[in-house]
């Protein structure tokens, strides 16, 4: 038999090798094998298994790595198709499914020394050091030799003493890390469902039981409405066929709350089913151990971001998109996927129902319900009955005119924030961006601190006592007087804010409120996230300050007011899905309040109080917003009317760069007639020209259907001859236009 072989470095094809006698019986498809290429071993996947080659002289594959194969035939069908859509190598995609800890030559398996007692009843005389050990492993039977050293206070050699007498054995097995441990979970049992809750789990019940081909759900529902009760108990029921399910939630912040309601329901029981987690805040031998759970069938249920669609759950039955529409399920480096899509096709492959779940549906998604391609479910209303919070707008132009320059907090939201502490409630304030300040400037002659290597300002952190770029990381001392050297003026002073000046104005406005900031810069160690929810689950915090992490999917009943300090941040961004991303980070903001037996109160500062998206999140009404957005976007012929593609060539040389790309505009006007309706913008300098020392170049194409278009720029793109120093990007249907 002949192996056909994808190789880990990027060459766009297989490569044919034999099966020597002594593997064979252990190849398979899926099979992670070691192979002889040129003078190196290199590693790969077995994608196919033939009895004849078209080369004359094949070498043998050297070694099998690993009992198992590792990549199941349902995960490598849904590598080959990133390939081909994403417009990237296969061996990428292929690589991309596996995560770094589990493709390792190597196992990466844990060994622990385990002692056992061998001899019942009394043991003969022992001296005392060894005879109260004896008596430790006797009345446990068994337990780890690193627990008996510390109970028995004493040292392996006393152990080994102990097996020449054959009264213990000593052994080492595999000992697996488990990232949740140490936390003691409470079982929970199904909550009693609304009838919305209950028409919804009917329909996914439905459609899990028949012989229908595979569906895709659009879960809309209120934040509170109970989108994940529904969750859990479809579940269950995918569990009671004999199927497993894969959870996807958008960041890794959210997974441990996730992670916890879970487990209480699945693990903790009588019955218990194991929940593995899988993302990146795990160590890589946590990550390994979970990852092979799933593969030899002992988790059914997988809990993680992005990259969790590639959990080898089999049988599939259900596949959940918590919060579909954010932004963060896009893959930033090749293959550039996003996880929501790729979990819409791995359900139709496999077979399996996929369930979309958000408070503020992407247009794309609900367009999608619209022309009938999804089934929509709604949950209109909190679950408990309680109320949406109320929303107010402050025009933040008059209380600038009222204070003579913009404050950090209104007057209305500082009044209703002293209300809030006396009454011993807790308060969140929102602000998406992080920093002291967004820049340094001086007054006198116009300076502004830039990157040298980015076209942004430098934000100031006062804590550090440094200036830093948020897209590179590149750090400066903050100077003490403007460093123009025909300026040197001392006043130079601080522009914007960032959660670190909300966080010090708090501090002076109410001391005595125990306020937190939770940001990527407070957050140190990968516990801090738990640690600061847990402080202010019990109380211990009344104000907490953020970024989006702390945006959506949190549930704090004692949270009664919510305060939106510069609600106009992302609305003026030169992408168009600006409107969209507003709407959708104002109400899932809002959403925090009022979860409890109190009603929320929600104050929404902003510049431009009157768009429609701040207008709209004030009413809770998405469906008016999609239908006055999805107007906006026919007029353009912008997603989810047309499908995107987005190009980017980048180097250091600006005008090299300059040239390639007008050379590739040429190329891919040429083929324009192949694809009817194709739309060319560009070439044009990014919105952000220069990042990390790159200057960049954009061409946006627009087409009616996506597949014909990626199968066209792969090969304009492979054949294109790029001059040294320049590299070109393809994202398809890409989330940010910067």
């Amino acid at each position: 038999m002949i192996a056909r072989v994808t190789l880990e470095i990027a060459l766009r094809k297989e490569f044919d090798y034999t099966i020597p006698p002594e593997l064979a019986g252990q190849v398979e498809v899926g099979s992670r094998v070691q192979v002889p290429f040129g003078a190196r071993k290199v590693m790969g996947c077995v994608t196919g298994l033939a009895e004849e080659s078209a080369q004359p002289r094949l070498r043998p594959l050297l070694k099998v790595v690993g009992t198992q194969s590792l990549v199941t035939p349902g995960i490598l069908k849904l590598a080959r198709w990133i390939g081909e859509y994403y417009c990237c190598a296969a061996e990428t995609a292929l690589k991309s499914v596996l995560p770094v800890a589990v493709r390792r030559e190597q196992a990466n398996w844990r060994a622990r020394l385990q002692v056992r007692a061998t001899a019942p009843g009394e043991a003969p005389k022992l001296p005392r050091r060894q005879r109260e050990v004896w008596q430790i492993v006797r009345a446990r039977g068994e337990l780890p030799l690193r627990e008996l050293l510390a109970l028995g206070k004493t040292t392996a050699g006393t152990v080994r003493r102990l097996e020449d007498r054959g009264l213990v054995r000593i052994t080492a097995e595999i000992a697996e890390r488990d990232p949740y441990a140490g936390e003691h979970i409470l079982p929970t049992q199904p909550l009693a469902l609304n009838p919305a809750q209950a028409g919804a789990l009917a329909a996914l019940r439905e459609a899990m039981s028949g012989e229908a081909r595979a569906a895709t759900f659009l879960l809309h529902g209120v934040t509170g409405s109970g989108k994940t009760e529904v969750y859990l108990q479809a579940i269950a029921h995918a569990l009671e066929q004999g199927k497993g399910a894969v959870v996807l939630v958008p960041e890794i912040a959210l997974t441990p709350q996730t992670v916890e309601r879970f487990k209480a329901r699945f693990s903790a029981g009588p019955q218990p089913t194991l929940v593995a987690v899988l993302h990146s805040h795990l160590s890589a031998g946590e990550r390994h151990d979970e990852w092979h759970k799933i593969r030899q069938g002992r988790a059914r249920i997988a809990i993680g971001a992005r990259s969790a669609i590639f959990a080898p759950v089999a049988p599939l039955g259900l596949v959940i998109v918590d919060e579909e529409h954010e932004h963060t399920y896009k893959q930033e480096e090749a293959p550039r996927y996003n996880a929501r899509d790729v979990a819409i096709m791995r359900g139709r492959m496999e077979g399996a129902v996929v369930v979309l779940g958000s408070a503020t549906p992407s247009l794309e998604s609900y367009h999608n319900c619209v022309k009938g391609k999804y089934r929509l479910l709604t949950l209109p209303e909190r679950a408990d009955g309680r109320k949406m919070p109320y929303v107010r707008v402050v025009d933040m132009r008059q209380t600038a005119r009222a204070e003579k320059g913009i404050p950090i907090f209104s007057p209305q939201l500082k009044e209703a924030i002293a209300r809030r502490l006396e009454q011993k409630e807790q308060v969140i304030l929102f602000l998406n961006r992080r920093g002291y300040s967004s820049s340094l400037q001086c007054p006198a002659c116009g300076f502004v601190a830039e990157c040298p290597n980015c076209s942004v300002s430098l934000t100031y952190h006062r804590q550090e006592q440094k200036l830093c770029c948020h897209i590179c990381a590149h750090v400066a001392p903050v100077p003490a007087v403007c460093p123009n050297a025909h300026c040197r003026n001392p006043a130079i002073r601080y522009a914007g804010l960032g959660t670190q000046k909300v966080e010090a104005a708090l501090a002076k406005l109410f001391p005595q409120a125990r306020a937190v900031r939770m940001d990527s810069d407070a957050l140190k160690r990968k516990e801090d996230y738990r640690r600061i929810l847990g402080d202010f689950r019990a109380g211990q915090i009344d104000i907490l300050v953020g970024t989006q992490m702390i945006a959506k999917g949190l549930h704090f009943p004692n949270v009664t007011l919510v305060g939106i300090i510069y609600a106009d941040l992302t609305l003026h961004q030169p992408d168009f899905r600006a409107g969209e991303r507003t709407f959708q980070l104002l109400t899932q903001v809002a959403g925090r309040a009022g979860r409890g037996d109190v009603e929320g109160e929600v104050f929404v500062q902003a510049l431009t109080p009157f768009v429609p998206a701040i207008q709209f999140a004030r009413r809770h009404d998405f469906v008016g917003f999609y239908q006055q957005e999805i107007e906006f976007r026919a007029q353009l012929n912008y997603p989810p009317l047309s499908r995107i593609a987005l190009l980017t060539l980048k180097g250091r040389n600006e005008e090299k760069v300059k040239l390639s790309a007008t050379h590739l505009k040429r190329e891919l006007e040429k083929a324009a007639g192949e694809l009817p309706g194709l739309v060319l913008s560009g070439p044009a300098p990014a919105p952000l020209l220069r990042a990390e020392t790159y200057y960049r170049y954009q061409i946006m194409l627009r087409a009616r259907s996506m597949p014909a278009l990626s199968r066209r720029l792969a090969g304009i793109t492979q054949e294109l001859p790029l001059p040294d120093g320049v590299a070109l990007s393809v994202d398809i249907d890409p989330l940010d236009l910067a």
